[in-house]
């Protein structure tokens, strides 16, 4: 580096590079122009100052001086490694891997070159490329430990793990007498872990025992020697030494599910789908029964027989578990009891249980067959219970009534306002929801959980504006978009952006959208630093699992929900596009000259006065962003903060196309994936790829109203030729789907309500294929919407019936009578009828909802008002909504 300067500009070059290093940008920036100075055409100096001006986020500078310097040194292997050192920092991969190979070719032995290349190679999972730098660095520099590591864990994965563990002994031979250093004994041992897991996924697990037990004294981490032996003598079907290995790890940590897992494996009482036999149960409930008196104060022994006990033994088993939590006032007892649902018969158990329990304490002050006298507050966390649990069946009346008992009962607990929220929200009231969760964040107004609940059940009611002014209470001073974006505040964006769609704002849709897209970009990004950490702190285990997950990142459910929401902006643009400038203007010609010249004074205006604040903003930082080194930290403004620009796209299927793929790819066993697969092709005409969508849907759920919805809307007859081409191939492959073998569509329509009578989802879709079939049948396809029942649930509810129908089904069939039959009457009738059936849903404008003047929630506000007219809960169109008006004291109160 520098050699073809003389001694002083050379110390000068080294100064460069050692302010690089140790980020003093200003320093060598000042060192370079010394030496540009006598020398302007040196390539090298010209590349390391257009480094250092890349750290001072001045980009288009220092691309022009790297090009500069490489068009004036091309043999300098110091210029190529500084242009993919460049490309490195913009998070072009591919280029600066080429760099660094052009680098390579002039000075083939440089270690931090290479080191770089494996990095690389890393990240973009260019696995025999990465084997090949590991192995160079490791002939280059064999006393070096992490060079054996780094070559190991290139060829575990490179799907060579006997090679791995090979490269591995070959390193331990190195160590004198077998024996690391004592300040490296953690690093040795977690090295010794990971050789032993990489002869378990060998197959060699007597070698990986035998090692491992061997290995001992030399492994720091115990438990996780223990957890891998009973792991290695578990496979090898050595079980009485796993049950007692097992035995020992539940001492340690006897809340630990896996080892109860793994001991019921041993015992020979484990089943993967929870079927056990009778006997099996009883065998069971007396070895947990006897770990129960080993292990008293451990919730998860007394937990997880409920998962497997039935009837009375259940139902004993779930008083013994519930009775001291409900006294101790645990507000998560529902959702520990909530799998238990799934299971057959036991939420019936639970009901009769619970509603017993409440009896006895409301009557007695005791439990059923107890002397002690419970605390007033069981009472109330029974009520509590028993209001999630009707909420959990869809009894959102009982539910209701059970919680409003409870706040009256006792009215300053947070957590009943909450759950009153989340019920008003299932049963469909989403702005008295939002009300509700607005009382419970003001009378904690430090609780940052309680306060995203809010934010959440505004957004979910459209409230996007208080949303917003509510979640920035727990951000930074500043910008709240730029903060909760630069937190990766996912639940939020996906939130606003629902919210933003079901307004037609698609530009602030697909902004928020688009916004989670990148936080798992960055997530993906955020790995890179990790490739060279975990190989110098020898963390192997989890640094293979974190590439595993890594792998498997975009598979992750917010993400499929951003990319779903982004396919269906993108499809929602292309069916109804903005309009265009020329469309405006004809609009415009069409006013009166006197309006006219308003609506342009009004727009000069409004620009005019966005373009100031942004100019503003942008001196205020920049006058306050310069750090010591000479770095900006300023924050770019926003350009597009509406979105706009995000819709000027020319063809917005092909933009949805790209989010589609990596769904296919991501989620290929999502329902939806194939749904919008097959609504995006459809609207593209390529049906054979339509068509294959269909195929998936078929196969993940034949009988989903949606799969059947779509295949019979996959075989419309031909028009032009080459339809007609595709519509041979479609012929062929109909005799292999046993929905349409030998039927004609009407019959194949249906057959498919024969099966399915008793489904509305499934009267309503084959009330739509009807149609679409034939549209003079149009007052019969209505006719079978109309004649569907609301059946009762086959059960034993203690309070009431439990009916089948769900409000968002409902809801789905009004839009279908509305928009694609197009009966205004029958959408009408269908809106009175789901009123009765959802009184509280502010859709169907039920007679309780806060849709009606006349519900109970709207006179609450009222009475409220009268009270305390100068009192707003924060809310935009939301008064205070005091359920027993003994919360006005605790509004007021300010931390």
């Amino acid at each position: 580096m520098g050699a073809s300067l003389p001694p002083k500009e050379a110390n000068l070059f080294k100064l460069i590079v050692k302010s690089y290093e140790t980020k003093q940008y200003k320093k060598g920036l000042k060192a370079a122009d010394a030496i540009l100075k006598k020398f302007p055409d040196h390539g090298e100096t010209l590349s390391m100052k257009g480094l250092t001006l890349n750290c001072m986020d001045r980009k288009s500078e220092a691309y022009d001086l790297v090009r500069q310097g490489l068009k004036n040194d091309l043999k300098s292997h110091v210029c190529w490694h500084v242009f993919g050192l460049l490309y490195r920092s913009d998070r072009e991969y591919r280029e600066a891997i080429k760099c660094y190979r052009n680098a390579l070719k002039i000075d083939p032995d440089n270690i931090e070159i290479l080191r770089d290349l494996s990095l690389l190679q890393a990240q973009m999972r260019d696995l025999s490329g990465f084997v090949e730098t590991r192995q160079q660095l490791l002939t280059l520099k064999p006393n070096h430990r992490m060079n054996w590591i780094g070559f190991s864990v290139a060829h575990h994965l490179n799907s060579n793990a006997s090679k791995a563990v090979e490269i591995l002994e070959a390193y331990e031979g190195t160590l004198e007498d077998d024996h690391p250093p004592d300040n490296e004994r953690c690093e040795h041992g977690e090295m010794l872990l990971y050789k032993i897991s990489l002869l378990e996924e060998c197959g060699y697990l007597e070698r990986a025992l035998e090692e491992l037990r061997k290995k001992e004294s030399k492994i720091v981490d115990k438990l996780a020697y223990k957890e891998q032996e009973v792991s290695l003598l578990v496979k090898l079907g050595h079980l009485e030494e796993g049950e007692t290995l097992y035995r020992e790890l539940l001492s340690m940590n006897p809340d630990n599910y896996r080892y109860y897992e793994g001991l019921q494996k041993c015992v020979g009482l484990y089943v993967e789908d929870g079927q056990f036999s009778p006997d099996q149960i009883d065998r069971l409930d007396s070895l947990y029964r006897t770990l129960g008196h080993q292990y008293k104060w451990s919730s998860a022994v007394k937990r997880i027989p409920l998962d497997f006990l039935q009837g009375d033994k259940f139902r004993q088993a779930a008083d013994n578990y519930i009775r001291p939590l409900l006294t101790k006032g645990v507000p998560s007892l529902f959702s520990d009891l909530s799998s238990l649902y799934n299971h057959p018969g036991k939420a019936d158990i639970l009901e009769q249980l619970i509603l017993e329990l409440e009896h006895s304490v409301r009557t007695t002050g005791q439990y059923p067959g107890s002397i002690e006298k419970e605390p007033p507050s069981t009472l109330m966390w029974t009520l509590f219970l028993l209001a999630q649990h009707y909420d959990r069946r869809g009894q959102y009346e009982i539910a209701l009534s059970k919680i409003d008992e409870a706040i009256e009962h006792t009215p300053t607990v947070i957590d009943l306002y909450s759950v009153k929220s989340r019920i008003l929200k299932h049963a469909g009231d989403l702005g008295a929801a939002a009300a509700f969760a607005d009382e419970a964040r003001c009378m904690d107004l430090a609780d940052r959980y309680v306060n995203s609940e809010c934010v959440k059940r505004m957004l979910q009611a459209d409230q996007v504006a208080v949303a917003e002014k509510t979640a920035v209470l727990f951000t930074k001073d500043g910008d709240q978009h730029n903060n909760l974006h630069d937190m990766q505040c996912m639940w939020y964006e996906l939130a606003s952006g629902e919210s933003f769609f079901r307004q037609g704002d698609l530009g602030r849709a697909l902004k928020k959208f688009l916004a989670v897209e990148k936080h798992y970009a960055d997530i993906t990004e955020d790995q890179f630093d990790f490739h060279s950490y975990c190989l110098r702190k020898m963390t192997l285990r989890t640094y293979v699992e974190m590439l595993k997950f890594q792998d498997q990142l975009h598979s992750h459910a917010y993400f499929h929900k951003a990319a779903a929401g982004t396919i269906r902006c993108y499809i929602k643009l292309h069916d109804s596009p903005p309009k265009s400038t020329a469309e405006e203007d004809e609009s415009m010609s069409k006013l009166p000259p006197s309006q006219k010249k308003k609506m342009r004074q009004k727009q000069r205006k409004a620009e005019a006065r966005a373009k100031k604040e942004a100019e503003e903003k942008n001196e205020e930082l920049s006058a306050s962003g310069v750090s010591r080194s000479g770095k900006r930290h300023v924050k770019p403004v926003d350009p597009d903060p509406h979105g706009e620009k995000l819709l000027q796209v020319e063809d917005p299927l092909s933009e949805a196309t790209k989010y589609l793929k990596l769904l296919q790819m991501n989620s290929p066993d999502s329902l939806e994936t194939h749904l919008l697969s097959f609504e995006l092709y459809t609207r593209k005409q390529k049906i054979l790829l339509a068509f294959q969508a269909v195929k998936q849907l078929l196969r993940l759920d034949p009988e989903h109203p949606d799969s059947h919805r779509c295949l019979v809307g996959s075989m419309n007859a031909p028009v032009t030729d080459s339809e007609k081409l595709i519509w041979s191939v479609l012929e062929a492959e109909r005799s292999t789907i046993s929905q349409l073998h030998e039927k004609s569509l009407f019959e194949a329509n249906n057959s498919f309500l024969e099966k399915h009578k008793d489904s509305l989802m499934h009267r309503a879709a084959f009330a739509e294929i009807l149609y679409i079939l034939d549209s003079s049948r149009k007052s019969d396809a209505v006719k079978w919407i109309e004649e569907s029942t609301n059946n009762i649930v086959p059960g034993n509810g203690a309070l009431g019936p439990i009916r089948e129908w769900k409000l968002t089904d409902c809801i789905a069939v009004h839009k279908l009578l509305g928009t694609v039959l197009v009966d205004q009457d029958a959408a009408l009738r269908w809106k009175v009828r789901c009123a009765e059936y959802f009184p509280y849903s502010t859709y169907f404008e039920g007679s309780r909802s806060s849709a009606s003047p006349n519900s109970a929630f709207n006179q609450l506000r009222k009475n409220s008002e009268n009270e305390s007219p100068n009192h707003s809960m924060g809310s935009q169109n939301v008064g205070s909504t005091t359920s027993n008006g003994k919360l006005e004291a605790f509004k007021d109160l300010t931390i």
